[in-house]
């Protein structure tokens, strides 16, 4: 059986954690959907085009991984790329009430998507790209947190500024 999975964030910056859950989803699911939201609400450091550039690169050695830039509800954006389960990410508790809010409302929204959460590898749990964000912003090393084209990008974003 043939399923598609959407896994839906900002990844400003992606980081290793994102890659963990993008490759065992990889594993599990036939087609999976990276799906880069152009939320301008956060602020984010790079441009969209940006961080689906910099996905293609770190997610390019997965035969069954896409990346997509998207702007419209989640719900939306699955049916239009035949999803059927949503991918979420946990890593810790805190997590856990608002993904479970978000996927209650995306069942109420499209009754037909399912979501599933993946946790990331222990190593990989307290990494967030808000945090990798501030520590390369303070010239921090944060060559374990991300991918070295990452690591380059954020360099050169905090030292041009």
């Amino acid at each position: 059986m043939e399923i598609t999975a959407i896994y839906p964030g900002t990844f400003d910056p992606v980081t290793n954690g994102h890659i963990d859950i993008i490759a065992r989803a990889a594993r599990l699911y036939s087609k999976v959907i990276v799906a880069v939201a152009d939320n301008s609400n956060k602020h984010p450091l790079f441009e969209l085009s940006q961080r689906v550039k910099l996905l293609e690169d770190v997610t390019a050695k997965f035969g069954n991984v896409s990346i997509i830039g998207f702007d419209n509800l989640l719900v939306d954006c699955a049916k239009q790329h035949n999803a059927s389960v949503i991918l979420r990410g946990l890593r810790a508790i805190s997590d856990f009430e608002y993904e479970f809010q978000l996927a209650g409302m995306n069942r109420r929204l499209s009754p037909d998507l399912e979501t599933v959460f993946l946790t990331p590898a222990e190593q990989y749990e307290f990494i967030s790209s808000s945090m990798i964000k501030e520590i390369a912003r303070l010239g921090g090393d944060v060559s374990s947190f991300v991918p070295q084209v990452v690591q380059e990008h954020l360099i050169e974003k905090f030292n041009r500024g």
